[in-house]
């Protein structure tokens, strides 16, 4: 097989509060991805970090006496946490404070000034501070953003530089007509087609210092900082060594980009318009996912329903936790959890079923003696197939459905019956090979489970097997 080079990444997060559970699930299903392309022998960059310049990262260092880089220096920590508390596989993480990223956004910005797409005016627009974005009175519901409701809407009046999305109208509507699944996600792709043909306005990439100073220098414009959407989506290129590493880039880029329902303007029609205008290649792919809500309830503090990474991690343990966070459905529209159905998913797929599995399995297996077996190579055909599409959810129902029919095979042939020991032991093997191939399978999710199990099942004499995964108290 032809193995080739495979780019993913997440967005980069705010850095103006901890991380929380929907960026786990973000990150988590690119995690699963990487491995599946390593699994094939691929050269992997996954990358994430964080997105540290902004109004709201100012007004929270600000709130804190700190300056914005000590704020963010004390911050990113909680980010990069989570390569442990998750067993993340990222090879790099960008900060949009490193000094890399900020010349690659300022060459960027060079390249599309040069292209006619930057030009500076007055003018006048309401703004949501918690998305960093201007807002259309359509956009607004009784005045107030749908996604931050408790903020105030900004009115703000001066002079900024601007970004000709409009000249980009015809070409983004032909990207999308050429790669109709160019987006992947619950209607996602029909959905920036309309907003596309309903007509594009400039946007304001930058703002005046001396009221917001922090964010990237504008070029040969000391009073102006660049607008923080614009220097964020930049860090996809930036971590590829863009626009020095020519080599690099070529070899890895476009990106596979995952990101959450809010992001899809921001990905999917600026973020393209700006590579087309700067006359590099559109994105390969981008990821949708929806919101985690909370019994139908979105997570606040103020609900007192917030669901933390590490509060998962603390109950069911990182394996579990990531076991847990892949059943939830990618590409569609929210995903709701209650604790309950979180301690039920767990305690029916992997207590009962994997964890019980295999001590069954191992326990019967100790009684006779087995031919060697050999180490599955490959992915089972259905799971490799979801894994290919992307569809991660799908490749761990697969696993999840080969444990069920491989416990309806145990409980159909019922081995712990037979008495003859060669012919317990020709009932078992296939049982046990198929117990591998799950384990094998398993390993895109489960790393150091998959790992136990095989080392577990393939050894010259199978032992008793201590329970996997705890009841819950």
């Amino acid at each position: 097989m032809l193995m080739a080079n495979f780019y993913i990444t997440t967005t980069l997060p705010y850095i103006n509060a901890k991380p929380h559970l929907g960026f786990a699930w973000e990150i988590l299903t690119a995690d699963f991805i990487a491995r599946y392309q390593r699994l094939l022998g691929n050269s992997v960059i996954f990358n994430t970090g964080t997105d540290e310049h902004g109004q709201k990262v100012y007004q929270k260092a600000v709130a804190a006496g700190l300056s914005a880089q000590a704020y963010t220096d004390q911050l990113v920590n909680d980010f990069k946490a989570l390569k442990e508390l998750l067993d993340l596989s990222y090879t790099d993480f960008t900060r949009t404070t490193d000094k890399n990223h900020q010349a690659a956004a300022q060459t960027f910005w060079k390249k599309c000034l040069e292209n006619g797409d930057i030009y500076k005016k007055k003018y006048q627009s309401k703004y949501c501070v918690g998305c960093e974005l201007e807002k259309t009175d359509s956009e607004l519901v009784e005045g107030h953003c749908p996604l931050h409701p408790q903020q105030t809407i900004e009115i703000r009046e001066e002079e900024n530089y601007f970004f000709r999305f409009s000249k980009y109208q015809e070409q983004l509507l032909y990207l999308y007509q050429t790669q109709p699944e160019l987006i992947l996600g619950q209607g996602k792709q029909k959905e920036i087609v309309s907003f596309v043909q309903g007509g594009l306005q400039d946007f304001s990439i930058s703002r005046v210092k001396s009221k917001m100073p922090w964010g990237i220098p504008v070029p040969e414009d000391e009073e102006q900082v660049m607008y923080v959407w614009f220097d964020a989506l930049i860090n996809y290129i930036s971590v590829l060594g863009w626009p020095i590493n020519e080599k690099k880039f070529a070899e890895f880029w476009p990106a596979v980009q995952i990101c959450g329902k809010d992001n899809l303007r921001q990905q999917a029609a600026m973020w393209q318009s700006m590579l087309i205008s700067a006359n590099l290649k559109t994105s390969k792919k981008i990821l949708i996912n929806g919101f985690i809500t909370v019994n139908g309830e979105k997570m606040s503090k103020s609900l007192g329903n917030v669901i933390a990474p590490a509060d998962l991690v603390d109950k069911f343990g990182r394996e579990a936790t990531r076991f847990i966070i892949a059943g939830f459905p990618v590409y569609r529209e929210d995903v709701d959890i209650t604790p309950t159905r979180l301690e039920d998913f767990y305690t029916a797929n992997l207590v009962n079923g994997l964890g019980n599995l295999c001590s069954r399995l191992a326990k019967l297996a100790s009684t006779v003696e087995l031919a060697p077996l050999a180490a599955p190579e490959s992915l089972s055909p259905n799971m490799a197939k979801a894994c290919a599409a992307f569809q991660t959810s799908q490749a761990l129902q697969t696993i999840i459905d080969g444990i069920s029919e491989l416990d309806q095979v145990l409980s159909r042939e019922k081995p712990w019956l037979t008495t003859d020991t060669h012919a317990k032991a020709a009932q078992l093997q296939p049982l046990i090979a198929k117990l591998c191939q799950i384990a094998y399978d398993l390993q895109i999710f489960m790393p150091e489970t998959s790992h136990i199990i095989l080392t577990h099942f393939l050894r010259e004499k199978i032992e008793p097997l201590a329970p996997l995964f705890p009841r819950l108290k």
